[in-house]
């Protein structure tokens, strides 16, 4: 059953990237990427603050699925940017400040790689074909 709620937010969350991609290229231009910085900034705090949201006791305020649902799933669905930077956060608050660093420091270098890499394979594919 929480595959099926991951799944239901994970497509919540892309219709409400999209929207609001969409909406930024409207109201601001093309000129900047302003819909995936909103998105990547507002899922990223939304996160955090789901993330930090607990009961006196320490434990959990949402359920697993509940948590499944937002946290994976709609918030996934959004932006992976939010899961990225908890992860990060959460190693930089544990005192584990290189490994932070280091994430930072791989995820921007090698998602930009692997995109001109895309791009790379994707000219060669043309030319071949």
């Amino acid at each position: 059953m929480t595959y099926l709620w991951v799944a239901l937010g994970g497509a919540l969350g892309s219709v409400a990237r999209y929207a609001c991609s969409g909406a930024a290229v409207r109201w601001l231009g093309a000129g900047f990427p302003y819909g995936t910085l909103f998105v990547n900034v507002s899922g990223s705090f939304a996160i955090g603050l789901l993330a930090a949201l607990a009961t006196t006791d320490g434990r959990p305020s949402l359920g697993t699925d509940a948590r499944a649902f937002l946290l994976v799933g709609v918030l996934g669905g959004f932006t992976t940017f939010s899961s990225f930077s908890l992860e990060t956060l959460s190693l930089a608050r544990s005192g584990a400040l290189g490994p932070a660093a280091l994430n930072v420091v791989l995820s921007i270098a090698l998602c930009l790689f692997g995109a001109w890499l895309g791009f790379a394979a994707a000219g060669l594919l043309n030319r071949m074909g």
